[in-house]
């Protein structure tokens, strides 16, 4: 009967082909492709079919020997049956395929084809997006900074809008509090360089066609000193992916895989396909690479040095937030935004959804207290007082707080008596008993500039209230003041200033109410880091849930070596590098150090650059220049979108498209991994389609297709692909999710996207850390700690030795007791480029670049784009957008500076030209501009050499924070700032 079945299928599939070719004009297109002979069967040929292709017409015929270009041959008629089926089963396709129970034989290249051919026909025809009155068909994608609706009219994207709900969609959740019932606007309150896309996807700085550097010869001279000079010329896709594919073979051949890195940068396009967590991994993992291991880059703090007080390591030391939206509006009286602006860092993902909330608290007379050098846009809408910190002194600041409350009895001793550890050796630093020194409000005065009596009042108003103390990027943590030298002091100490106050009490907990929606957190869909499709379970969070839910393929980079990502320029010019991990496993993993090279690994000879320029988010970032002309680089391959950054260092540059130009899928807000549960930062869950709106401008293509094509020359497209195209790929992320509980496939490539319903209130999720509070079993709904790192029972206490908070770390007193710079008291320790060293003479001004307001880190910045307009983002001078640089009226005054005059902000690590920006909103001896420029643009005037681009990362230093990590401090930033002289030369030049 099965047999009978098989032959049935067989004999109907060519059928089904040409029928769809005659229904779909797409897919009769396709056909049109490849000519080919198809032979599937049985592998011992007692059963067959020939399906031939020519020229888009299907032929077919049964045989059982023939002579084909490809072949699909299955074990048996059960196996072939579950392949061919039309409901398939994939977890038995992959188990079938990793077991070699179906093989394939002849050309990968026209075998991927062919496969990819017959699963489109699942897709073909299916109806994308909504037509629209006015004649526009109306797609729908998601960004960085929120999900979008894409108009489109003959072929060309005429105009994106943030998306509106309808009375279709979910309700909104409500919250009573103080009296007043609130709920969210029902639209998605995006960030500004979301409304960015179009001007991205038509920029003039597009790369539209595979270049090769013109004095770059694969088989001849190099010339690796000329990276960056140098021009480019058009060559064809199958030069350019000929040159790829031979490259690597003999990078394996010559050197072995270890030979091949493919740095990236933190932040790309938006989705669960095309992401570098999924895609980039499966292909690099399917080549062999050698790893660059990421710092911690947003965490820096938190990671090296809060997460020892209590844990959350796989939260990489950051509070969770659960719950603190309903628990801040019922139970707070102050929030202390404490180097936290969610106003321009918009909870990364997130947009404007916290700002309404923000708005609530105000209306509800909730005290807001901003403590920061920049009288940040936070604080300018919501008022309240101002305290105006020096850099990197917060942890002086904090420990003086926590002095007044220690010795006026302002603090929770019960919790602190019952639930933690430490603390009298805390108590005894903090009243001087060790060094002699009592940690006043006068003893931080020289340090931090805030006075004492101001110091005094704060440490009591909020020693008597219920407070919520909101900290870097989302409020509950990441960025920051943990971006520099006192990063992990001012880190501990806020968290160590919350277990004094009762930290997870009604009203007492960490928040600017950008994180705790009462969201349905059963609700399954990936996040952006749960690996795609991957298929990796080392590197991404594959394994907590996305591999049970969609099997595909495993894959596994083979390659142990790894190199630090902040000294990678180090490691190919010295040859060698020391890098310490970040592991979101556990805490003890940090400790280890690594060396680059490793014993039986080839160092570093091909660079195979993917994503936005990264140019300035790494730190002293002029150290690539040397880096990418060394001549033991022998090969650098750029796959980019844009010709920006360090695209001009390529040898071989691949055209990608953006992602309003292929298919991909996605939820906003939900990066999964490590931020679990990420989407609790938005007011309603929306998952997206990502329409493919337009097809791909110029030449270029997918990342994906890009893969494929250089993977399908090297026999491996058929591993990589599994016999699907992008969208397949989506359908199947659709398929691993709750979404077809709710919505069918095809409803939902209609419409493109889903609301979430809101959890009901009375299951809602608990408050963060206040099962803690009241002693009780963990009733989080999050997959960690793990079972093994509870130090008593499964689910009592926190992951630290003793299962309580300790204001001595246990695991710092193991492994750092002898490290001065990373003592298990956290004594404050001045920042080592700051007020005390010796390069403030000559650099007096200390400069602090946060995240941009306007663009995603480099993301949209540059390239022409509409963010590049905004007179608070670049400012245009002479017919150039200059980078701002912020500073006060008194170091302007002082300089002969004048507001927009183009300013040299330099020290001894290079020069960066700025248009001046002058505000009383910064504090005097600081300047204040952003990081993560798109342009990097060296040019010499007046026999001067200078960045014009906004690089701020040329001038920050390499040094990790403290001894013994790999952490980055770009805001523990010496300069000084004067009046640029070669201005005039610099105008007449570019006039001529």
């Amino acid at each position: 009967m099965k047999r009978q079945m098989l032959e049935a299928i067989l004999f109907a599939l060519p059928k089904v082909l040409d029928l769809t070719a005659r229904r779909f004009p797409d897919y009769r297109k396709r056909l049109e492709e490849r000519n080919l002979v198809a032979w599937i069967g049985l592998m011992d040929r007692s059963l067959g079919r020939v399906i031939e292709v020519r020229n888009g017409r299907i032929r077919s015929r049964a045989d059982t020997h023939p002579q084909a270009d490809v072949s699909m041959l299955f074990k048996d008629v059960a196996t072939a049956l579950k392949f061919l089926s039309p409901r398939q089963d994939h977890a038995e396709i992959i188990h079938a395929a990793k077991n070699f129970k179906v093989i394939t034989e002849g050309d990968d290249e026209l075998l991927v084809w062919f496969m990819q051919t017959l699963s489109m026909m699942q897709t073909v025809g299916l109806p994308m997006g909504v037509r629209m009155r006015d004649g526009t068909q109306r797609y729908t994608t998601c960004t960085n900074g929120g999900p979008l609706f894409v108009y489109v009219k003959a072929g060309r994207i005429v105009r994106v809008t943030p998306i509106d709900l309808d009375d279709n969609d979910a309700a909104s959740w409500q919250i009573e509090a103080r009296g007043r019932r609130f709920s969210p606007p029902r639209r998605g309150l995006v960030a500004p360089h979301a409304l960015s896309v179009k001007s991205l996807v038509y920029s003039d700085k597009r790369i539209l066609h595979p270049l090769k550097r013109v004095d770059f010869d694969p088989d001849g001279e190099r010339n690796p000193q000329n990276r960056g000079k140098s021009g480019y010329v058009p060559i064809s896709w199958d030069e350019a992916l000929d040159i790829v594919a031979r490259e690597i073979n003999r990078q394996k051949r010559l050197h072995g895989p270890g030979s091949i890195t493919f740095p990236m940068s933190s932040h790309h396009q938006w989705g669960n396909v095309g992401y570098y967590l999924s895609a980039l991994t499966r292909f690099a993992n399917l080549i062999g690479f050698t790893r660059v291991a990421a710092n911690p880059d947003s965490w820096e703090g938190w990671y090296w040095g809060a997460m020892h007080h209590f844990g959350n390591s796989m939260r990489v030391g950051v509070p969770a937030g659960y719950g603190g939206l309903e628990d801040c509006l019922k139970e707070a009286r102050m929030i202390v935004f404490w180097s936290c602006d969610p106003e321009s860092t918009n909870g990364a993902y997130a947009g404007f959804e916290g700002t309404p909330r923000r708005l609530w608290a105000k209306e509800l007379g909730i005290e807001f207290v901003h403590i920061d050098p920049h009288c940040n846009p936070t604080a300018q809408l919501l008022g309240g007082r101002w305290i105006p910190v020096r850099p990197q002194t917060d942890a002086a600041l904090a420990t003086a707080i926590m002095y007044v409350w220690t010795v006026e009895g302002l603090y929770d001793e019960h919790y602190v008596a019952s639930r933690t550890t430490g603390f009298d050796q805390w108590r005894a630093y903090l009243l001087g008993h060790a060094d002699g020194l009592p940690k006043t409000p006068e003893w931080q005065e020289g340090e931090t500039g805030v006075p004492a009596k101001d110091v005094r009042a704060l440490a009591r108003r909020w020693g008597k209230n219920k407070v919520y103390l909101a900290v870097g990027m989302t409020g509950a943590g990441f960025g920051g003041a943990g971006r520099g030298a006192t990063g992990a002091q001012w880190a501990r100490c806020m968290v160590m200033m919350m277990a004094m106050q009762g930290w997870g009490k009604p009203g007492v907990n960490f928040g600017c109410l950008e994180l705790g929606a009462p969201h349905d957190l059963h609700f399954y869909f990936p996040g952006y880091a749960d690996g795609g499709m991957s298929g990796d379970l080392a590197w991404t969070a594959n394994a907590v849930n996305n591999y049970q839910r969609m099997p595909h393929i495993l894959t596994m980079n083979p390659v142990k070596q790894m190199v630090p990502r902040q000294q990678l320029p180090d490691a190919i010019i010295d040859g060698h590098a020391t890098g310490y991990l970040w592991d979101g496993i556990s805490q003890e993993a940090q400790f280890a150090p690594f060396s680059y090279p490793m014993p039986g690994y080839s160092p570093i000879h091909m660079i195979y650059r993917y994503g936005g320029s990264a140019f300035s988010t790494v730190t002293k970032s002029g150290r690539w220049l040397d880096a990418y002309r060394h001549p033991s680089i022998e090969f650098v391959v750029n796959q980019s979108i844009w010709m920006e950054g360090e695209a001009q260092f390529a040898d071989i540059i691949l055209p990608a498209c953006t992602s309003l130009e292929r298919w991909d899928i996605g939820e906003w807000s939900n990066s999964g991994g490590y931020a679990h549960h990420g989407y609790n930062t938005v007011n309603h869950r929306i998952v997206t389609l990502q329409h493919k709106c337009i097809e791909p401008l110029g030449e270029s293509r997918s990342d994906y297709a890009i893969f494929t094509a250089i993977l399908s020359r090297l026999g491996l497209g058929g591993v990589f692909t599994e016999g699907c195209g992008e969208l397949d790929w989506v359908k199947r992320v659709f398929e691993s999710s709750d979404l077809p509980v709710h919505i069918s496939w095809r409803d939902f490539c209609r419409k493109g996207y889903f609301v979430v319903p809101p959890e009901k209130p009375e299951l809602r999720h608990p408050v963060d850390m206040r099962w803690f509070a009241e002693g009780r079993r963990k009733d989080l709904h999050e997959p960690h700690p793990l079972p093994s790192q509870y130090a008593e029972q499964f689910g009592e206490g926190l992951q630290t030795p003793s299962g309580k908070f300790e204001f001595v770390p246990e695991l710092l007193m193991r492994h750092t007791r002898d490290n001065p710079e990373r003592p298990p008291v956290n004594r404050y320790i001045p920042s080592w480029e700051g007020l005390r060293c010796g390069l403030s003479a000559r650099y007096p001004l200390q400069l602090i670049a946060t995240h941009s307001r306007y663009s995603f880190h480099t993301h949209c910045d540059g390239k022409n784009s509409s963010v590049n307009s905004i007179e608070d983002h670049r400012a245009l001078v002479g017919g150039h957008r200059f980078w701002l640089l912020r500073l006060s009226p008194a170091d302007a005054s002082s300089r002969g500076i004048a507001h927009r005059d183009l300013v040299k902000v330099y020290n001894e690590r290079g020069a960066v030209i700025c248009a001046a920006d002058i505000s009383p909103l910064v504090t005097a001896g600081v300047v204040k501009s952003y990081e993560a420029s798109a342009e990097f643009q060296l040019i010499e005037v007046n026999g001067e050499r200078v960045e014009i681009g906004g690089c701020m990362n040329l001038l920050t230093p390499d040094r990790p924070q403290t001894a013994g990590t790999s952490s980055m401090s770009p805001n523990s930033c010496l300069v000084q700032v004067e009046k640029w002289n070669g201005a005039d030369a610099f105008m007449l030049g570019r006039a001529a």
